[in-house]
């Protein structure tokens, strides 16, 4: 099948199963997802003739992962999003089993994806074996892509590398100087993840440069580094990834999956990234999967937006034909030799009702005005006077969404196991309150939140499930705490 028609007959059934989809209530108000069906890793996040686009993983004929196409989106101010024509679809030799994650980048006025091309081999033997290439698409209006003639652009790896050729994925491109450069995920013969990095200047022809980063089997980061992105943030240079594989350190990379990064420096003429810093968190809480940054350039600063899911997960909304959706878009910066992840500043375009109380609480108490599923809750507390505290969320006669700190053991929590249906569990992470104050910003939307501690200094995500009904805010002091409540509807 051609590509053109592949696409059309994805926008069609897509159609029809966006009208039962739509109707779901925790259909996301204010994140991407797709009209309807399946989504995961976000893809291309760029910048291009007045308007950011973001693709996405996506098989649109189930809500079960599938053949990989590249759904779309834009936005003038990263707020509204709108959909756009799916823009790959998988009909190729080299491509036919999935258009697996990738980047863009514009170049001459034209907009280029660079992607995984993925071909399943016979595995009647019980083996995992695949075909991945690197492949290129190129569109001059953004909306309608072609593959090159050239495809693959990268072929495979150098043979005297000690990398099992059948995981070689999910490109992510820059510009250094004259030259382009893309870093790709790979795992060792041992079974330890690295990253590579070739070279080009034309985006067609591809040098391969070197290993750019890579683990040892005694360290703790994995068997497979997927989707790294390399980044440039307020100065530092950072090397963003997601392991596959990391084992479990006490309360920590209890996620099936990690997303997370190491600090350094690339050196353009060795092609070698030295990292400077342990791996780290982007995110500690439940859902966050193969973040993707940009340069943004037209503000200088770096922007991601990642997959506000996890692998083998439960997602309950797959019985109403669709499945995934996306992270609010967040500013990276570094402070303090670590990343801090914030939610970007646009999303107050979307605020319809402030409402504010300031008070000191000692009891437990919620406010008349100040409840809802698709808000964002801005909270100073000072603790001065108090022990921690517990902030309920999604509140109704039988669920609830609780958060919750405590200064002796500097633990913030968060617990979902009266989220609503078909999740559970607990999160958390290590913070010292700052001059004895602690600052919430918590995004919820119908079946998510996302919850910004001390000005993105830790961020913890989570998909819940909770009824309509479930719209209380309680809050419930251990001591005296005064607060700072701003509440906007969204």
């Amino acid at each position: 099948m051609k590509h053109t028609e592949a696409l059309l007959k994805a926008e069609k059934f897509q159609q029809k199963m966006e009208k039962i989809a739509q109707n779901d209530y925790w259909r996301p108000q204010y994140h991407i997802a797709a009209p309807a069906n399946w989504i995961n890793d976000p893809n291309g996040f760029c910048f291009y003739k007045g308007e950011y686009h973001l693709f996405y993983q996506y098989h649109p004929y189930s809500s079960q992962w599938g053949p990989m196409h590249w759904g779309h989106v834009a936005s003038k101010d990263l707020a509204d999003w709108e959909h756009r024509p799916i823009a790959l679809a998988p009909t190729d030799e080299y491509d036919k089993d999935g258009c697996f994650s990738g980047s863009a980048i514009e170049k001459d006025g034209n907009l280029y994806l660079l992607y995984t091309g993925h071909v399943d081999l016979d595995n009647s033997n019980g083996g995992n074996d695949r075909i991945e290439t690197q492949c290129l698409a190129v569109s001059h209006d953004g909306l309608c892509f072609d593959k090159v003639e050239n495809n693959p652009v990268i072929k495979s790896l150098p043979e005297n590398l000690n990398i099992k050729t059948e995981h070689f994925r999910d490109p992510k491109v820059w510009k250094h100087g004259d030259w382009y450069y893309t870093v790709v995920g790979v795992q060792t013969k041992e079974k330890s993840g690295q990253v590579v990095v070739y070279k080009s200047q034309d985006l067609i022809n591809w040098e391969f440069l070197n290993i750019m980063a890579t683990s040892s089997v005694k360290e703790n980061l994995g068997f497979m580094w997927e989707c790294p992105n390399f980044a440039e943030v307020n100065g530092h240079e950072a090397l963003i990834l997601s392991p596959q594989g990391v084992k479990p350190e006490g309360n920590k990379f209890l996620n099936l999956h990690q997303s997370g990064y190491f600090l350094g420096k690339m050196d353009y003429q060795t092609g070698i990234f030295h990292r400077d810093s342990k791996f780290d968190l982007l995110d500690y809480g439940f859902d966050f999967y193969a973040p993707q940054i940009m340069q943004d350039e037209k503000n200088n600063r770096c922007l991601m937006i990642a997959w506000l899911d996890m692998w083998e997960s439960n997602m309950p909304e797959q019985e109403n034909h669709w499945a995934g959706m996306m992270s609010i878009p967040r500013v990276l910066e570094v402070k303090d030799n670590m990343i801090y992840s914030k939610p970007i500043e646009e999303l107050s375009k979307l605020y319809k009702l402030k409402i504010h109380h300031e008070q000191v609480i000692d009891d437990v108490i919620s406010f008349d005005d100040v409840n809802g599923d698709c808000y964002k809750l801005d909270i100073d507390f000072d603790l001065k006077n108090a022990q921690g505290f517990a902030l309920k969320l999604r509140v109704s006669a039988t669920e609830e969404t609780v958060i919750s700190y405590d200064k002796d053991t500097k633990k913030f929590k968060l617990n979902r196991d009266k989220s609503g249906c078909g999740v559970n569990g607990e999160r958390e992470v290590y913070i010292e309150p700052v001059g004895e104050k602690m600052n919430l910003q918590i995004f919820s939307d119908r079946s998510s939140l996302e919850i910004f501690i001390n000005d993105g200094q830790h961020v913890l995500s989570s998909r819940i499930y909770p009824s309509k009904e479930a719209k209380g805010i309680v809050f419930i002091p251990n001591g005296n705490i005064k607060t700072n409540v701003d509440f906007y509807e969204i």
